[in-house]
Formats: C-alpha cells, sequence, structure tokens
C-alpha cells in the first residue's frame, strides 16, 4: 500500500475577534519578574506551541522532557509573537529575541488562569453551560450522547471529545482527548463568540493531571467508572483514582452526577466537595445491589445490533428510550449523560417530550461499536475501546445480539500501558469464539514483541483457543472476514474513529471503517455507501 502522506494535524480555533489585552495588565497579575519593555505591547492570544502561534500572540515557554520551550523563542518571535511567558532558565535563553519576556514560577501551572484572563473565559465570566465527563471508559460516549440530545433539545452545542471538535454545527477531528489550557479556553471562546448554548467536554485523567482544564468550572461533572488503564501515567490505580477527584471539588465544578457501576464510583461520592446525584445500571455493575439503590436506575429492555432500548427510572419518573448502539454499558452512558442535563437545568418533561417525538436518541457516536457492515453477512463493529473492562462488556454486548460466533480482532498500543496488555488478551479470548491478533499504534516498539505478548496472554488464558496473529492489520481484517460468515460478529478493538496509525512517529494514514468495508465488500458482501473519506491511497 502506498501512502501518499501524513494525515494533517486539525487546526488549533481560535475566536475570530480576540479580546486585546495589555501585556502589562497580564504582567501585574501573574509575573514574578519581568524583562524588557512591556508598555503599549497588547496580546490577543496564548499558545504553546510556534506551529500554531499567531501574530500578536505570547508564546508560553515549558520546560519539556527533552528540551526547553524556549529554545523556539526565536522562531515565535518570526512568526509575530509579541512576549514570550516563561521561568527563569526560559527567559535566559529567550532573551535574545528581544521581546518582553514575562517571568514566572509555573508557567504550565499558571497557563490555565493565563488562558481565561487573555480569553476572558474564567469561571466568573459569561459562558456556555459547561458539561464535563470523566472516567476510564465512556467518557467519549457520554460527551457524544450529551451533545446528541442537546441537539434533539434545540440547543446550540458545542463538544470537544477524544473524536470531534464541535462548534454550532462545525465538526473538527480532534488532536488531544482534552487540549492543552491554552487550546481549551480558546476553544470555548471561540463557541462563546458562535452563540454555542452548552459545552460537552471529555475530561481525562491526564487533563487533571497535567493543567488542561485549569481556570475552567463546569457547571456539571459526570464521572463514569475507574479501571484498568494509563499506568504508564499514574504509578498504580490509587495515584490513577486520585488523579480524577479534582473534577468534583468546588474550583472545578458545581455539581456531579455519579455512576456507581464501578467501586470507585462509591468513592468519589465520599471524597466529592460538591453535591451528587447519583446513577446506577444493576445489568452491568459490579455491586447490582448499590447499583439499585442509586438516585437514577438504569434497566436494560432491549437489545439489537442497531441500539440498545432501556427505561431510566428517578425522581422525576420514568422514561424509556433508545441509544442507538449495542450494549448495557451504553445504556448506562445514556442514564449519566440524560441525569447530567437535568442537574443542568434541563427540564424533566423537556427531555422527554424531544426523545419521545424522535423515537429516541439521535447521537452520533464515531468509531464506538460503530456497525460498519451491511444488512447481510458478518456483523462487523469497530470500536475505540483499549482496556480489559472495554473489552469485556463490549464483547458481551456483541455477544447478546449475535446468532452465530464472535470473532475479536485487536492489538495493542506501544509505548503505553504494558502491564494490561497480558489482561486484555485474556480478557478477548475469554470472550470471544475466534481471536485474531494484529498491530495497533506500535510508536516506537517492536510490534512483534507486542503481538507476541498478546499472544501469550491469550494462550495462556485459553490453551485451546482458536488464535490467529496477522499484521498487518490491513491483512487482519481480511483475513479475519474469510474466518466468519452469516450470522457471525467481528468486534475490531482498538482503532475505532482515528484516521492513522503511529509507526516510528509517523503518522501513517489509516481507516479501521474503511479497511471492514473493503475486507467485507471483496469477500462478496454488500456494504452500505460508505460515509467516510479514504484517507490513503490505493494499493498500487
Amino acid at each position: 500500500m502506498s501512502i501518499e502522506q501524513q494525515p494533517s494535524l486539525p487546526p488549533v480555533l481560535r475566536p475570530a475577534n480576540p479580546p486585546r489585552r495589555e501585556l502589562s495588565e497580564l504582567a501585574s497579575r501573574f509575573a514574578r519578574a519581568v524583562r524588557g519593555d512591556l508598555d503599549g505591547v497588547a496580546v490577543t492570544g496564548i499558545t504553546l506551541a510556534t506551529a500554531d502561534l499567531r501574530a500578536g500572540e505570547a508564546f508560553v515557554a515549558i520546560q519539556g522532557v527533552n528540551r526547553h520551550g524556549a529554545e523556539f523563542a526565536q522562531t515565535a518571535a518570526d512568526k509575530g509573537a509579541v512576549a514570550i511567558i516563561t521561568d527563569e532558565a526560559g527567559a535566559d535563553v529567550a532573551a535574545s529575541t528581544g521581546l518582553p519576556i514575562v517571568v514566572v514560577d509555573d508557567p504550565r501551572g499558571v497557563l490555565g488562569a493565563l488562558s481565561a484572563w487573555v480569553y476572558g473565559t474564567g469561571a466568573d465570566d459569561p459562558l456556555p453551560l459547561l458539561f464535563g465527563t470523566t472516567g476510564t471508559n465512556g467518557k467519549t460516549s457520554v460527551s457524544h450522547l450529551l451533545a446528541g440530545v442537546l441537539e434533539q433539545l434545540g440547543v446550540v452545542t458545542g463538544l470537544s471529545s477524544t473524536a470531534e471538535r464541535h462548534i454550532a454545527g462545525e465538526v473538527i477531528v480532534s488532536r488531544l482527548t482534552t487540549p492543552e489550557a491554552s487550546e481549551m479556553h480558546a476553544l470555548l471562546a471561540l463557541m462563546r463568540e458562535r452563540d454555542v448554548e452548552a459545552v460537552a467536554v471529555e475530561v481525562s485523567a491526564q487533563a487533571l493531571s497535567r493543567h488542561r482544564v485549569d481556570g475552567i468550572v463546569f457547571d456539571v461533572a459526570g464521572f463514569t467508572n475507574l479501571s484498568h488503564d494509563h499506568l504508564d501515567d499514574y504509578a498504580d490505580m490509587e495515584e490513577y483514582f486520585e488523579a480524577k477527584l479534582p473534577l468534583f471539588q468546588p474550583d472545578r465544578a458545581r455539581r456531579g452526577v455519579v455512576c456507581l457501576d464501578s467501586p470507585a464510583g462509591a468513592h468519589v461520592v465520599e471524597r466529592a466537595g460538591i453535591p451528587v446525584v447519583t446513577v446506577g445500571t444493576p445489568a452491568i455493575a459490579v455491586d447490582p445491589d448499590a447499583a439499585a439503590r442509586a438516585d437514577w436506575v438504569v434497566s436494560i429492555d432491549d437489545e439489537r445490533a442497531t441500539g440498545t432500548t432501556f427505561t431510566l427510572s428517578g425522581p422525576a419518573g420514568a422514561l424509556t428510550t433508545t441509544v442507538p448502539v449495542i450494549g448495557p454499558h451504553m445504556a448506562a452512558n445514556a442514564g449519566l449523560a440524560i441525569v447530567m442535563l437535568l442537574e443542568g437545568g434541563y427540564a424533566w418533561e423537556r427531555i422527554v417530550a424531544a426523545l419521545t417525538r424522535d423515537g429516541g436518541i439521535k447521537a452520533s457516536l464515531p468509531g464506538r461499536t460503530q456497525l460498519v457492515s451491511g444488512d447481510t453477512g458478518p456483523a462487523v463493529f469497530v470500536d475505540f475501546g483499549h482496556s480489559p473492562d472495554a473489552f469485556e462488556k463490549t464483547l458481551a454486548a456483541v455477544r447478546r445480539v449475535t446468532p452465530g460466533r464472535v470473532l475479536m480482532l485487536f492489538g495493542a498500543d506501544g509505548d503505553r500501558d504494558t502491564t494490561k496488555r497480558f489482561d486484555m488478551a485474556r480478557t478477548a479470548v475469554e470472550g470471544s469464539d475466534i481471536l485474531v491478533i494484529t498491530d495497533h499504534h506500535p510508536r516506537f516498539e517492536d510490534p512483534d514483541a507486542i503481538r507476541a505478548t498478546l499472544v501469550e496472554g491469550a494462550r495462556r488464558a485459553r490453551p485451546d483457543a482458536e488464535i490467529y496473529e496477522f499484521s498487518p492489520p490491513e491483512r487482519a481484517i481480511v483475513e479475519a472476514v474469510a474466518l466468519v460468515g452469516e450470522g457471525d460478529a467481528i468486534l475490531w478493538a482498538g482503532p475505532g474513529h482515528q484516521d492513522y496509525r503511529d509507526i516510528r512517529g509517523v503518522r501513517t494514514p489509516y481507516s479501521a471503517r474503511e479497511l471492514a468495508r473493503r475486507a467485507l465488500k471483496a469477500a462478496g458482501w454488500p456494504v452500505p455507501d460508505s460515509r467516510w473519506p479514504v484517507p490513503y491511497a490505493d494499493e498500487d
């Protein structure tokens, strides 16, 4: 397969008419020291990256793992930066630019407050209603479900998730799960400029640890669950849990909605410094009795390949509706989203009327158990799940809507949490009839070694299982389709919505959704018209 080019990174969004802030006032609020003449200098934005810098903005230079951002100060100056904001070490490096320098002790730590002041997006500024969702799995789905229901209510909506950014109907592919603080505040300023009324934001643990949502106070914070993931960033599960807790304190959110389906939910309720409401789904909860005692309870009524019907019951009444993806875990996500909207001030009667009128929730969840096959032949679902818990829940959901065999196709991230690989393989092989192991994002790891670890983990769990190993994934999906037939299903976990693979630092164009459709078509199965652009060149 020939590759024409790397997918370009999505743009960093800015308000069309940014406010002009006096650099001298910025310094009076945040500086420990200043170098150069600040008088008469106006700042119209703020950024960490010279690639995104626009003339008139301030460049924030931060000490990185290997290099100090101040080494790029001259590039920033050449692109029109009007000032440098950095620490003492960075100020020494950036002095040769001749730009005024604002010296702060911790540039990253103050970035959120700086950005909020520059863009006028702090807690006391007029902003859209803000919904923030955290958790290991489901936070992207909840964010998209929030946006979908808000649109059904007729609300001008914004969204920031792992998959996409939405601004009043405009859709842009995302870079990070949660943008850097400077980008996040610029995005909020743009949304306000476009009269967005409510915004759903996916908030990762890393976003909280790395100050990406500093300066933002959410009107409602939601918690989905906690399971094994991200131990490349955190020492253990306790540290990972502690990283999420700040979202439920008064300086981060005004109200909270907590799912009790994982044990961590009860701990969030105990530790929260804000009023919280609970929701539970006994059918999938680790402790069904605790979930059944939640303020709001999700009951599963029907499961089909095209959606899951559930009833949400609580103090305001009962609502039976359908979420357009499979699995009780998706119904749990939808229940959490609806209760978050209630806590945000949207009337129960208004939500019920909209969902009843539309015959269910009308949300697009890119790469979340996304059915990409046609009406006949094997069902093929492409999913972003990349943790043992996500595998277990999604495989179980696929099993319940599949009359035949279930084939699991997956790979593991390179240069990420290696401690979960055996558990991923174990869960995959225990939940499927056929297992196909392939590559995902190898990054700078040896993909052969990653696959070998996954194969070993799967064979330890089920020595007699039907296990295959194919590389690259372009071949793996073709082989997987050849192994199944009418009434069977394939769950391809990992790639989800992404349009690239990270191979030795290069973003190689790639779409699992389009590859799956091509494999089905080549095998003679009908497929629906493509809804996605082909992000790579055809084979030579």
